[in-house]
């Protein structure tokens, strides 16, 4: 046994030999930090122990049953990779580990299209969870163009890294990155930082003038953080840069070209900017191109580990310490709200690198230097109708941990949250696994039959309106739409009435359909965003429908985006007494809506979802 216990050493990090319920028998390993800080490995201890101090996975249980050698990956709170292999021997198990070193999960083999190991950032860029991997895999397809980018998220999410990591791995990684922090610099100095100017141009120019960022960032990438707080003068003459990729200093009436792409940030809705006036709808959709949302950091719970693992060396090394934290310590962590975000995060684990007494942070440490929660403001619940209150306190109980286990995604981390103990929530949460089996119903059929019951109401309402209004109407507004006649204010102001009346329909609008297959807007309400006579392009949810309704049938959309939002649409034929299809009437929701209806009807047909 000594052999092969010293021929598996020589593989592995760690081995615990467990009888075949668990339980630790003998556990022994290279001086490991990660195995030391935890009371389970020890003999005596259980292997099921193990996995929720180390692991994010409960795998044990389900590696047992089977009875058969197997071989997997497991994640720690500690932020490392972990190797694992458990190898069944009569009547007992060896549990082997070995630390996987590398900076990057590997891409999932379903993925369309492959993330490239010579296209990861050379710098540290910690990206661990899906939500990152789909904006690493935005970034990589955009690096090697030169597509304005516009990078969005809460204040602290990472932006000006994703920015540099776009640098890092595209064609201009050898050409400069010049960042320039938008709501850093005075409004009457921003132009000149930007632009550059010569001798002259104004009182304190200094001799022989200035280059501008743009030309600085010629053959390179030009980061615009803060793009939001740009002053409307200044909005002007970047849209011309953008648009011309030629940029005339101040005082001078000599242009010249610039060779950069940009790539603008804001933790701000442009979106909002525009409807106030405050921002360009032009300058908007040009630095809309290609639009990167970087998720808040309570969004990417499952990276924290590896985001403290990351800061926990930087600053051993820039502070000459040798700090590690404890299961417990990396739990708390996770289970934190973080306003801040990732910067937050760093400045969190900076300082206990910093003041920690000893090498090793513990919870009681965390918990001195975490903001303390707020106090959350009362409020009466929602019920709609009398239930016994012991199956009130069920539905309660059922929501919240239905939500922490959605937020978490692991037993132990929900149960901290909730403050229950792990026993009792692994308990709790099988019975409403259990039930929701029983029922026969998964929650996305259970979503699917809700959809079901929204869509036949809002189809039966666009039928009931392209029945209502008079084919020879739309017909007549065909052949003449720039003509504003009696018609067609009747038919504005009918189709004002019905959104109206409706109360919930956001815009009630006709479209036409020419014979190479475009959709044009005939009229619509009055609050309607596009011009009568124009083409709308849309996405293939909205199309594919409106197409089916042009062929004689009614139809309803799945919730789909375009470029004036997000929105359930449903769209019928427009005939005449002959049942031809002359055009066909659309009813626009918004996704709010159409929410909030799946909330009320789950409550009135008891379907939760």
């Amino acid at each position: 046994m000594d052999y092969f216990t010293s021929a598996l050493l020589s593989i592995y990090d760690q081995l615990i030999v467990t009888d075949k319920n668990g339980n630790i028998l003998k556990s022994i390993g290279i001086e490991n930090t990660l195995f030391r800080t935890i009371k389970s490995a020890s003999v005596g201890g259980s292997i099921k122990e193990v996995e929720q101090d180390l692991f994010s996975m409960n795998l044990a249980e389900e590696v047992m049953e089977n009875s058969e050698k197997r071989t997997f990956m497991q994640s720690t709170w500690q932020g490392f990779e972990m190797l694992v292999t458990a190898y069944p021997i009569e009547s007992a198990w060896v549990w082997a580990y070995k630390e996987i070193k590398g900076s990057y999960p590997e891409p999932s083999a379903d993925r369309s299209v492959q993330l490239t190991e010579s296209k990861n950032p050379t710098f540290p860029f910690v990206i661990r969870s899906k939500s990152m991997l789909d904006v690493l895999h935005k970034m990589q397809m955009v690096c090697d163009y030169s597509a304005t980018v516009l990078l969005l998220g809460e204040s602290g999410v990472g932006k000006e890294m994703a920015a540099r990591a776009i640098h890092n791995m595209g064609k201009r990684n050898k050409g400069p990155f010049i960042p320039v922090n938008c709501g850093a610099i005075p409004e009457n100095l921003i132009e000149s930082e930007l632009f550059g100017y010569v001798e002259g141009a104004f009182t304190s120019a200094r001799k022989g003038g200035a280059m501008g960022k743009f030309t600085l960032a010629d053959k390179g990438i030009l980061f615009l953080d803060e793009v939001g707080e740009l002053p409307l003068n200044v909005q002007v003459k970047l849209l011309r840069v953008l648009q011309e990729r030629i940029v005339t200093p101040i005082g001078s009436s000599a242009s010249h070209p610039v060779d950069i792409q940009v790539i603008a940030a804001t933790n701000k809705s442009l979106e909002e900017m525009v409807k106030k006036g405050e921002f360009r709808e032009d300058l908007y959709y040009r630095l809309h191109v290609v639009p990167i949302h970087l998720p808040p950091l309570r969004d990417r719970v499952d990276e924290i580990p590896y985001l403290v693992q990351f800061f926990l060396q930087k600053y051993n090394a820039l502070y000459n310490r040798q700090v590690t934290f404890t299961p417990d310590a990396i739990d708390m962590l996770c289970i934190h709200q973080w306003p801040g975000n990732v910067r937050e995060l760093e400045n969190i684990v900076e300082r206990l690198a910093i003041t920690s007494r000893t090498t090793e942070v513990n919870v009681d440490m965390v918990k001195e230097v975490l903001p303390l929660k707020e106090p959350q403001p009362t409020s009466t619940p929602v019920i709609d109708f009398l239930m016994p209150m012991q199956e009130a306190v069920d539905l309660v109980e059922e929501q919240l941990i239905s939500m922490a286990m959605e937020q978490y995604k692991s037993l132990k981390l929900a149960a901290k949250v909730l403050e229950i103990s792990q026993p009792t929530m692994s308990r709790k949460y099988k019975k409403i696994r259990n039930k929701m089996e029983e029922a026969h119903l998964s929650p996305v059929n259970k979503r699917t039959v809700l959809e079901e019951q929204i869509n036949k109401r809002l189809r039966s309402i666009a039928v009931v309106t392209a029945a209502i209004i008079p084919a020879e109407e739309v017909i007549s507004l065909q052949k003449n739409m720039n003509r504003l006649d009696s018609h067609s204010r009747k038919l504005k102001q009918k189709l004002t009435l019905i959104q109206e009346k409706e109360g919930v329909i956001e815009w009630v609008f006709i479209f036409s359909m020419t014979e190479d297959g475009r959709l044009i807007h005939l009229i619509a309400d009055k609050g309607f965003v596009i011009e009568p006579g124009e083409e709308y392009i849309g996405p293939p949810e909205m199309m594919n429908v409106a197409y089916a309704a042009f062929n004689g049938k009614a139809g309803v959309t799945p919730i789909y985006e375009d470029r004036y939002g997000e929105w359930k649409t449903s769209l019928a034929p427009i005939m005449d007494d002959d049942g031809n299809i002359v055009a066909i009437v659309g009813c626009d929701y918004s996704k709010s809506y159409i929410n909030s209806e799946m909330q009320r009807l789950s409550k009135q047909l008891k379907i939760r979802i």
